[in-house]
């Protein structure tokens, strides 16, 4: 077997005062993040977010298959076909086929199937897992931790979307089979996340939550 190609690795070292200064900016940044339902109108330009899609792309991944795809969705149109398709699930998901207790735990967020901002905000994001890949012989091509890449990715677009100054929403109606056709998308990518991308309105209001300490959430061995 031949040895893979390298090549010299771009790093670039710095003092840890400002290693300690610039984490604690970006966490700080970070804290301010919310989860945004209502959305302005106000464009935002199609370079942003061509951007930020390039950042999730930067993304690790299994044996580096990069087994993600990002429909990027402006179009009125397109995004009303959308909401449509959202709403219908959303409808059946509130009328019994979450149950009981998800649906007590999401009682604190005031959600319904009602989804205007499908359609209010000026960018949907639709985010596909290729399940596997195809080779020039249309040959089928095993794909290696699929969720793990694209939900690394998905992150990774939400922090540099944050970063350029937007609100999101990560939307995630079920089934969402309905994207794959309005997206033009082929069989072997799934859609997971519905990010909706946008400017919030003026005065809107977020729940009142909290997120866990880090004594919580992580343990220093």
């Amino acid at each position: 077997m031949n040895a893979p190609a390298v090549v010299s690795l771009v790093f670039e070292p710095l003092p840890e005062d400002e290693m300690a200064a610039r984490i604690a900016a970006f966490l700080a940044s970070m804290r301010r993040r919310r989860t945004v339902r209502d959305f302005s109108a106000k464009p935002v330009p199609r370079e942003i977010i061509e951007a930020a899609v390039a950042v999730a792309g930067t993304a690790p991944s299994g044996a580096n298959q990069q087994p993600w795809h990002f429909a990027c969705i402006q179009d009125p149109a397109v995004k009303a076909r959308i909401r449509e398709g959202a709403e219908e699930e959303e409808r059946a998901f509130y009328a019994g086929r979450a149950g009981a207790e998800w649906l007590d735990a999401l009682a604190h967020l005031g959600t319904d199937a009602h989804k205007p901002f499908l359609e209010t905000a000026p960018w949907l994001i639709a985010i596909f897992a290729q399940r596997w890949g195809v080779d020039a012989e249309g040959r089928r091509i095993k794909h290696y931790y699929v969720p793990e890449s694209v939900g690394i990715a998905a992150g990774f677009l939400i922090a540099a979307l944050h970063d350029a100054g937007l609100a999101t929403l990560t939307h995630t109606p079920a089934p969402m089979n309905f994207l794959n056709a309005i997206c033009g998308r082929p069989e072997n990518e799934k859609a997971l996340i519905l990010l909706v991308v946008g400017y919030p309105t003026e005065g809107c209001t977020v729940p009142a939550i909290a997120k866990k300490p880090l004594g919580e959430i992580a343990s220093f061995l």
